[in-house]
């Protein structure tokens, strides 16, 4: 995901999309914790783990991958030993 930055009075500002907001159970005046990476890029992330952001994301993903045969199973039957 491309951001833009913005200046914001004598700063510089990142524009999070409403989506990862959301993600993230992130409001205004939310307080994220900033770290710059060895290799050089900026790592946000929020300064409390949201339990609840974190379900409703893997409640989504669960539903985006349903159950299906398995797959050593489908391997299996059809090869020969």
């Amino acid at each position: 995901m491309d951001l833009q930055i913005a200046k914001w009075g004598n700063s510089l500002a990142l524009r999070i999309p409403s989506d990862v907001v959301r993600q993230l159970g992130l409001r205004e005046g939310a307080i994220v914790d900033a770290q710059l990476t060895i290799d050089g890029s900026l790592s946000i992330r929020p300064a409390q783990w949201s339990r609840k952001a974190f379900a409703h994301e893997l409640d989504a993903a669960r539903s985006a991958m349903p159950m299906s045969d398995s797959v050593m199973e489908e391997l299996r039957s059809g090869a020969r030993y």
